[in-house]
């Protein structure tokens, strides 16, 4: 028997781990806590905002330094945004192929039972699609710099306050966050359960664990386009 027709009877553990349920809840549930970290850090880094110009452009220009002189001008930041592409994919795919299955699993006699799951998953799966666009959109708004006509490079405060000086880019982004917001309620709890955090003992701080950060991130997020509409930052 050849090598190669061992592998294809017997594949990796990887392949057998991803291929299973309990395998992709897994990494959902790691590529999720990646996010997570990321998305705490973008929240204090966005609130420099509210520090002025300097301290804003400044930790924009700290970001791009970081790890001089090991590492050249910005690669700190393009192995962190390729880092956080591979867990978005990652964590994107797995949602998807878990829906897939669980729909085809789905026995129709449950459907009443089965109704505040559903609820749960139906928000985490919009809440999802909506992301994944936002996504999109913020790095045409404010890395591209794409549709974002008045911003300039190298200027991150000003191109913040010039995105949120328009009503449509407030609304995108107020949508978005309220959404992360509901992402992560539901998703810290979903990830505990399946890395195993979670008991009868724990089950409360995890809840009060998850809102909290939920709470936290979305006003933190939405603290910046309000202060723009309202002449706070300018």
């Amino acid at each position: 028997m050849t090598t190669a027709t061992r592998t294809a009877r017997h594949p990796s553990t990887l392949v057998t781990l991803w291929r299973s349920t309990v395998g992709k809840k897994a990494v959902m549930a790691v590529s999720g806590l990646v996010m997570l970290l990321y998305l705490v850090a973008h929240m204090l880094g966005n609130l420099k905002v509210f520090f002025g110009p300097d301290d804003l452009n400044g930790y924009a220009h700290w970001l791009r330094t970081l790890g001089q002189p090991v590492l050249h001008y910005e690669w700190f930041l393009w192995i962190a945004r390729f880092g956080l592409l591979a867990a978005v994919g990652l964590h994107g795919v797995a949602a998807y192929q878990l829906s897939r299955r669980d729909l085809r699993a789905r026995p129709s006699k449950y459907v009443h039972q089965r109704r505040r799951a559903g609820y749960a998953t139906r928000t985490m799966r919009w809440g999802g699609v909506i992301l994944a666009l936002f996504i999109v959109w913020h790095i045409l708004d404010l890395t591209t710099l794409t549709v974002n006509p008045a911003a300039e490079h190298g200027h991150p405060y000003r191109n913040i306050v010039a995105s949120f000086s328009n009503w449509y880019s407030c609304v995108i982004y107020i949508v978005a966050m309220l959404a992360v917001g509901m992402h992560i309620r539901h998703g810290f709890w979903s990830a505990a359960q399946t890395l195993g955090a979670n008991n009868a003992r724990r089950d409360r701080a995890l809840k009060l664990t998850a809102n909290g950060l939920a709470l936290v991130l979305t006003v933190g997020f939405l603290s910046v386009p309000v202060a723009v509409m309202t002449g706070v930052v300018s």
